[in-house]
């Protein structure tokens, strides 16, 4: 099997697990081991055994936007800011309503406006243009006629895909280290979420570091797979120089959450060593490039030809991620962000 292989519609999570009956740390966890080629079965809970004291986990502590405003016929996806424009300049994704899902919506022409909810106004500036990729064919710059962050706190509604079959307030979006109200991504750092006060006790009683960074997620794109466009981030200085430290020791550097690993590497410099940076990355983990900043991974299972497979068979290796996906599917794990977890460790 390689990681192109056929999701079955049974795998996808369509709620939290405290729909289902369970607390958030009551998910799954199937854990993929590089230095022998194991994978084992495990409930999330039992992540303090599975470290080792010194072991740092990274946590992104982006908090999740409302970022969907449903009109009659289309919904507005915001992604992020325009980089370098005003707080009303964004990137923001057109999608048609069909029943309880949505599909990417070609229509629109640079001028239009659409009225929005709240007496506001979204004119379509134009069709983004990445500097590599061209023009895309499903991002607008657009501007609202009043600042982005306020306006979605009063009238939007979290992202859901149609794997997901209703709307779940904004809480269920957020993970324990979300932080920042302010600001936010436009889907959930899904990694972290099945985090707990007392889980987290229990990792610090053990002795396992915890360590933020900050990425503002970008709206996915579930139909075509392209890798992420710009998005925000900070690593901050006493993050780095804990990377370091714990590098020096020769203790493990786990990223919680694919985000967590674009941060980080990309704020590597030549020498290889993590330095305190903030901006806006492009930077795409490929295993050609490999990484250099993390040893493990801790993350979702990630749907075909996504762009985040290209990461994990980076920190993994293409033997040990094919094995991972078959004892998932075999398994039955669940998919998706109210899904179950996979922890990829060196041994």
């Amino acid at each position: 099997m390689t990681v192109d292989f056929t999701l079955p519609a049974a795998l996808e999570a369509h709620e939290p697990p405290e729909a289902r009956g369970r607390t958030r740390d009551g998910v799954r966890l199937l854990v993929s081991r590089r230095a022998t080629g194991e994978v084992s079965h495990h409930g999330f809970r039992d992540l303090p055994a599975l470290l080792d004291p010194g072991d740092l986990l990274v946590v992104n502590t982006s908090a999740t936007l409302p970022a969907a405003v449903r009109l009659d016929r289309i919904s507005v996806h915001f992604s992020t800011p325009v980089p370098g424009a005003d707080d009303r300049l964004w990137l923001v994704e057109l999608r048609r309503l069909t029943g309880k899902a949505s599909r990417p919506y070609s229509g629109g022409c640079p001028g239009e406006w659409i009225p929005m909810p709240g007496g506001a106004t979204l004119t379509l500036v134009g069709r983004h243009e990445h500097a590599t990729r061209g023009e895309s064919d499903r991002l607008w710059q657009a501007r609202l006629s009043t600042d982005v962050v306020p306006y979605l706190r009063r009238h939007g509604v979290p992202i859901r895909y149609g794997y997901v079959r209703r709307d779940w307030p904004a809480a269920a979006y957020q993970t324990a280290f979300a932080h920042d109200r302010s600001a936010g991504g436009a889907e959930m750092p899904s990694a972290a979420r099945p985090f707990t006060p007392e889980l987290v006790t229990r990792l610090v009683s053990r002795g396992v570091l915890i360590a933020p960074i900050t990425l503002h997620t970008g709206v996915a794109s579930p139909e075509a797979h392209e890798p992420p466009y710009a998005e925000r981030y900070t690593v901050p200085e006493a993050t780095a120089a804990l990377v370091g430290h714990v590098r020096e020791r020769g203790s493990r550097v786990i990223a919680v959450g694919t985000t967590a690993v674009r941060a980080l590497e990309t704020a590597v410099d030549a020498a290889g060593r993590v330095q305190a940076a903030s901006g806006w990355t492009e930077h795409v983990v490929t295993p050609e490039g490999g990484v250099q900043a993390v040893d493990g991974l801790l993350t979702g299972l990630h749907e075909p030809k996504s762009s985040h497979l290209m990461m994990l068979t980076a920190i993994a290796g293409r033997d040990l991620l094919n094995a991972t996906y078959e004892a998932a599917l075999a398994e039955r794990y669940l998919w998706h962000e109210f899904g179950d977890l996979n922890l990829i460790v060196p041994g």
